[in-house]
């Protein structure tokens, strides 16, 4: 019996949602041909990416193994994609020792995804790009927290416990205000008075939340105040130096802690595959996700470039776009495989839940042209749900 098999490359929300649907989609349809799937990520367990700030207040595990969620029939492959060579079938990985290895395939998965920009070099703070960036965030304030104890002039001891989050988009929303929840009670352990934690969070932008109504950014910001979260509207952090953050303005802030959270750009991995690339370098697909001019290959989540044929929108960089695309993928792949139409690509349901802290959160979708806004514990409890679906677990 023939195996038809399926890689996935990139062990994120969508390659792991991709490795379910195409199980479940293509295995009944395997006919005389047994279906195998290879899971390929770097890491030897999966990252829940979206929680990266847990790490940075406090102990909550943030990595699955990779035997809680993949089918029995899966198996993982711990290595870096390098190229692709479409004509043959054939991916180039380096495996775990750093050894050059190829695999063939039938059909390849690319869902590598994002990674967080980085702040340019010298300007201070640390950027909040993986598991180590956020455990040197937790040892920082902690660190700023016991000096503050110590400390005898009220100016120093009021920089210390003060932090700066640099970049508002959902990432930066949730960083601050799980950051002021993490510092107040680490004050009331360290016999230090909460109510001088200070947490500012630097935005751009008018307002917070473009994405939703103006009235969502207002119920969210008074949301974050009460969080003690200080927001402040069109201001860019330019550079953290000796305690002193310089704004756009030319103010400056004293802190002891800079937290860069500047969004996402794709997989700089990408580049190296041999895959036709948008200038930002995504990958280029159709409306089904086949990569242009390579037969075999799809691409989901954030390292490609998805355009919704209606619409003419681009699909954006979040978690809640990736499952949907894998989910859709798996019979995407069952008609290609048969021969039938395949489905297209189609924008999901404008709706966003915000994380605010333990016990606090944000929700908003639009329903029947309403705008709908839930908050408080309810909108965490959506929140924890969301992030749980997002890994495959069970709250």
């Amino acid at each position: 019996m023939k195996e038809w098999t399926v890689v996935v490359v990139g062990g994120g929300y969508a390659g792991i949602h991709a490795v379910k649907a195409v199980w479940k989609q293509n295995a009944a349809e395997a006919g005389d041909r047994k279906l195998r799937i290879l899971l390929m990520d770097p890491n030897p367990y999966h990252l829940r990416k979206v929680l990266l700030f847990k790490p940075a207040v406090g102990e909550d595990p943030i990595t699955v193994p990779w035997n809680r969620l993949l089918p029995e029939s899966a198996s993982f492959v711990q290595g870096n994609a390098c190229k692709v060579n479409a004509s043959a079938k054939q991916l180039e990985y380096q495996n775990a020792e750093g050894q050059i290895e190829h695999v063939a395939y039938d059909a390849l998965v690319i869902s590598i995804g994002s990674v967080a920009r980085e702040a340019e070099a010298g300007l201070g703070g640390i950027t909040l790009s993986g598991k180590e960036a956020a455990s040197r965030i937790k040892e920082q304030w902690m660190h700023n927290m016991r000096a503050a104890r110590l400390e005898d002039k009220a100016e120093e001891r009021q920089r210390l416990l003060t932090a700066a989050v640099a970049g508002a988009g959902i990432t930066g929303i949730e960083t601050a205000s799980e950051l002021a929840y993490a510092m107040k009670e680490e004050a009331v352990r360290q016999g230090l008075n909460p109510a001088e934690v200070r947490v500012h969070l630097l935005n751009s932008q008018d307002r917070l939340f473009a994405e939703g109504p103006v009235k969502a950014s207002r119920k969210l910001e008074e949301e974050l105040g009460k969080c003690g979260v200080a927001v402040h509207h069109r201001k860019k952090a330019v550079r953290e130096d000796n305690g002193s953050l310089r704004l756009s303005d030319g103010t400056t802030l004293p802190v002891g802690l800079t937290v860069w959270t500047l969004g996402l750009v794709a997989n700089p991995a990408v580049r190296s595959l041999g895959l036709p690339v948008t200038d930002d370098g995504r990958l280029l697909v159709d409306e089904s996700y086949r990569v242009h001019n390579s037969q075999g290959v799809y691409a989901i989540g954030d390292c490609a470039y998805i355009v919704d044929p209606v619409s003419g929108e681009a699909a954006r960089m979040t978690c809640k776009e990736a499952i949907p695309q894998a989910q859709r993928l798996g019979k995407i792949m069952a008609a290609d495989r048969s021969g039938s139409p395949a489905p297209r690509h189609k924008q999901v349901m404008d709706g966003f839940t915000i994380g605010l802290g333990p016990g606090r959160g944000m929700t908003w979708t639009r329903k029947w042209g309403l705008d709908i806004i839930i908050s408080g514990n309810l909108s965490y409890k959506i929140k924890r749900f969301v992030w749980d679906y997002a890994s495959m677990l069970k709250s």
